[in-house]
């Protein structure tokens, strides 16, 4: 197959939502679906025997959500499809933020009776600023929920989506009889009073047919015959040319648990999802079918099997071929890197691929090479855009709880804080370590980790810290930077890269400073 139609079968996507709106389990489905899996799992597997493929890390299992994102790979319909599943809870934020920079498309998930919530608004801000196109799928039908306009009034205003229905529930919760497929013209029926088997697909091209009245009766067939013209009436048509410009969202309805809605929404997605996109560097913008291959590093892993202390880098490949045992440089160390194992994903299952194309995720054995945001290229000089790391909201000094394994912890620390999973300041007043991070639990996912997979035990003590702010002076060598650094000399801290940074004990002294010190710029953000 030629390297052209390789570009045009890969779809490369992110599924992102609020905590519990079925996420995981919707990307179990589309495995099952894609043939990639036999039986699917739950998420919430101290109940059931088979846990969720997407979840394989072992305090994922245990509490039933997930902490990291995880990749998997699969080939339906002959389209190679790669799912990034992503953590929905706001304290892994940070690694979805990153992953949303190696995507080329994003489903949203959004839970049928809790509607829109809070951590589903930041991340599609996110994907509307980068203009990733974006497809709604509004789950767990079979439960009793908010109205379907009522939702999609919701996702609008509260989304600033432009949505279109590509599919329409007829009836919902207890009264729900299936699915109307606006995108094929034809309808689901369920059988059962367990809802979990699909009895029929029926294609309906005219929806003013008798046939439909005998399929769900009278008064569901006139509903629905309503409905579906107020939404012809009131949404635009589906254009895919808006959609794959961040413009237009089309909206599936359906239950992942319950198998149904997921191949339809998957069957339009293949037709519909844009294939690998241009990728901007700070030096131009990379096409990817240009013939160089490039790609960055957007998440690192270590321990994948902690049996074997591997750690495993993710590089979403933008433009040409990446070759197995092919010399490439790394751009930040400016040295020649050769890999003799890259890996596809499949979660924690991994096989060994001689030759992947832009979209694919490669997984790339490393011994500390890679950090977050580096590239590699066959030689030309590039660095991708976008991949920040933000300023923590939580601070903590962390102190060695077993002294016979501090080499082990500050081993753990170090390879921890390279995945991202955190952010590590040494003071410059004592040398102690403070540990910052998005959310409070990444707190004991840290101290999990160290002692499951490093043997090392670690405390915790509070800091009374607002945010770290990193420090650019206009000029080093400036009077009013010595004397910040002599007055604010208890705040400050360097970063893992040696990076200078204020820890700010309030928002007030953070103003205070910024006002006293104008010549000295302060960012949330350590990309600048």
């Amino acid at each position: 197959m030629s390297f052209n139609s390789e570009i045009q079968r890969r779809r490369t996507f992110g599924i992102v939502s609020h905590p519990d709106a079925g996420k995981t389990t919707l990307t179990e489905k589309l495995l099952l679906f894609g043939g990639a899996i036999q039986e699917a799992g739950a998420v919430k597997s101290n109940k059931i025997k088979k846990g969720a493929t997407s979840d394989f890390m072992e305090i994922e299992r245990q509490r039933g959500i997930s902490v990291a994102t995880s990749v998997l790979a699969f080939e339906y319909n002959g389209i190679k499809i790669n799912i990034l599943d992503t953590p929905g809870h706001k304290d892994f934020a940070e690694d979805t933020f990153r992953t949303l920079t190696a995507v080329d498309s994003v489903i949203v998930v959004i839970d049928v009776a809790k509607g829109v919530e809070e951590q589903t608004e930041k991340l599609v801000k996110v994907c509307s600023m980068r203009n990733i196109p974006i497809i709604v799928f509004i789950n767990k039908l079979d439960r009793e929920g908010k109205d379907a306009f009522d939702l999609l009034d919701e996702v609008e205003q509260k989304l600033g989506l432009k949505v279109t229905p590509l599919s329409f529930p007829i009836g919902m919760g207890y009264d729900f009889k299936g699915i109307y497929n606006l995108w094929e013209k034809n309808i689901n029926l369920f059988a059962g009073d367990s809802k979990k088997n699909i009895s029929d697909t029926v294609e309906i091209s005219n929806l003013n047919d008798s046939k439909l009245n005998g399929l769900i009766g009278d008064s569901a067939a006139e509903t629905l015959r309503d409905e579906i013209e107020l939404v012809q009436g009131i949404y635009p048509k589906f254009n895919i040319e808006n959609y794959q410009e961040g413009n237009l969202q089309p909206v599936f309805f359906g239950s992942a648990l319950n198998n149904f809605g997921v191949k339809e929404l998957l069957d339009c997605f293949i037709k519909i999802a844009p294939m690998p996109r241009p990728k901007a560097s700070e030096e131009r913008l990379v096409n990817p079918k240009e013939d160089k291959f490039s790609g960055f590093v957007f998440k690192i892993h270590a321990n994948m099997d902690p049996k074997h202390r591997d750690r495993l880098a993710f590089i979403k490949i933008v433009s040409g071929t990446f070759k197995r045992n092919t010399p490439y440089l790394h751009v930040r160390h400016n040295k020649k890197l050769k890999f003799s194992s890259p890996n596809a994903f499949f979660a924690e299952k991994k096989a060994i691929v001689d030759i992947s194309y832009p979209g694919d995720i490669v997984g790339l054995h490393d011994t500390g090479n890679f950090k977050i945001g580096d590239t590699l290229t066959e030689g030309e000089i590039l660095n991708f855009k976008g991949i920040p790391s933000f300023s923590p909201e939580h601070f903590r000094y962390i102190n060695n709880a077993d002294p016979m394994k501090s080499k082990q912890l500050f081993k753990g620390i170090d390879q921890l804080m390279d995945e991202g999973v955190a952010q590590l300041f040494t003071l410059d007043l004592n040398g102690r370590k403070v540990i910052g991070t998005v959310g409070a639990l990444q707190y004991e996912v840290i101290q999990y980790r160290l002692e499951h997979e490093y043997g090392a035990k670690c405390s915790y003590e509070n800091l009374n810290v607002h945010k770290a702010a990193w420090v650019e002076p206009k000029d080093p060598k400036s009077e009013e930077f010595s004397e910040f650094k002599r007055v604010k000399q208890r705040f400050l801290a360097k970063d893992k890269q040696g990076q200078l940074v204020f820890l700010a004990d309030s928002k007030f002294s953070l103003q205070i400073t910024e006002q006293k010190y104008p010549s000295i710029k302060f960012h949330l953000t350590s990309e600048f």
